[in-house]
């Protein structure tokens, strides 16, 4: 297969159409594994089988950087063996597994690191597993309210023409008393979505940043544009709405960016979308690890890493990240917490980390 296919720039606000489609055999079993199949014939992709989702080897490439930009614009399609959840702070109790994987190439993600030498996209069809454990989790903790997070390890709207995954786990957790579901995303492609019976039990949460940090960090992405829009979509359905400026960046002019970023906000939302609004504040933060996978993978990115400047943050695990130091740190939260709350004063701010 000629490799000049993922040469070529892709839209920013193209829905995702893999190159290279991968079943694992028992996949097949199930009426999600037979449907994506079915869809990918019809799209006259390129389809293989192989044992496990996890050992995707011998992609085309003449590069690592070639190599990995395949993987981007591959799909594999299996079942989720592994039903322990992960925890999900500050965001949910639990990350619950739907897909593993994104088709962006934000320079900054934190998948970087953890995907490592396996960017593909993995699709899982054993969704009655995954929601029978999802379940099992609330039981334990009732009656408090347990939180899902849909988003941790892929941008399931970006898939959802593929898989209907998502509609499928927002019915679901519609029909919990206990249960409760959140995501984030940089997409629009929210139609699939907006007719969901959700019951207000799924928090529809879209990533927004500054200008300058979209047009240099986020390609592959939606336009910020096409996120207002779609928000207002959502809202308009009904869903409780929320957004996420991660990562936040120290950049030149970082002020008038994130100032002109909520008067955006303000001036295009539907009076419906300002009524139950959260925020999550995230400033920017890098390993060594990631820092080096970056740097590979986009050797000309702007992305300011410099140890030199920054604070070292210890984490869970004996392991930290390099964050900003607690003065820039300190005017990035009080300056977008005014911001935020001179335009949506009922707004809530779940953190700021």
């Amino acid at each position: 297969m000629s490799t000049e296919l993922f040469s070529r720039p892709v839209p920013s606000s193209a829905i995702f159409l893999p190159e290279l489609v991968y079943f694992e055999p028992d996949a097949m079993n199930y009426p999600k594994g037979q449907h994506i199949y079915e869809w990918a014939k019809q799209q006259g992709l390129e389809i293989h089988m192989t044992t496990s989702h996890n050992q995707i080897r011998d992609l085309p490439g003449d590069s690592e950087l070639e190599k990995y930009r395949i993987a981007k614009r591959t799909l594999v399609v299996g079942i989720r063996k592994t039903l322990k959840f992960e925890t999900s702070k500050p965001s949910a109790e639990y990350a619950i597994p739907i897909a593993t994987g994104c088709m962006g190439h934000c320079h900054y993600c934190y998948l970087q690191t953890t995907m490592g030498a396996k960017p593909y996209i993995r699709i899982y069809v054993n969704m009655d597993d995954i929601l029978g454990a999802a379940k099992q989790y609330i039981k334990e903790r009732e009656p408090e309210i347990t939180r899902f997070e849909a988003a941790c390890t892929s941008d399931p709207v970006g898939l959802e023409h593929i898989s209907g995954s998502l509609k499928q786990l927002i019915e679901f957790m519609g029909q919990q008393k206990y249960g409760r579901l959140r995501f984030v995303t940089k997409y629009h492609h929210v139609e699939p979505l907006l007719d969901a019976k959700h019951n207000k039990h799924t928090r529809f949460r879209f990533s927004v940043n500054a200008d300058y940090v979209i047009k240099n960090f986020e390609p592959g992405t939606s336009k910020f544009q096409e996120r207002i829009e779609a928000a207002g979509k959502v809202a308009h359905s009904g869903y409780p709405l929320g957004f996420i400026i991660a990562p936040i960046i120290w950049h030149e002019g970082w002020e008038e960016g994130y100032a002109s970023l909520l008067e955006q906000l303000y001036k295009e939302l539907p009076v419906e979308a300002t009524k139950d609004l959260t925020f999550e504040l995230i400033q920017h933060r890098f390993t060594k690890t990631a820092k080096n996978i970056i740097e590979k993978r986009y050797p000309k990115t702007k992305l300011e890493m410099d140890e030199e400047k920054r604070k070292y943050k210890w984490g869970k695990y004996g392991k930290g990240k390099y964050v900003y130091k607690d003065e820039q740190a300190n005017a990035l939260r009080e300056f977008i917490t005014e911001q935020i709350f001179d335009k949506f004063p009922d707004a809530k701010i779940e953190y700021f980390t």
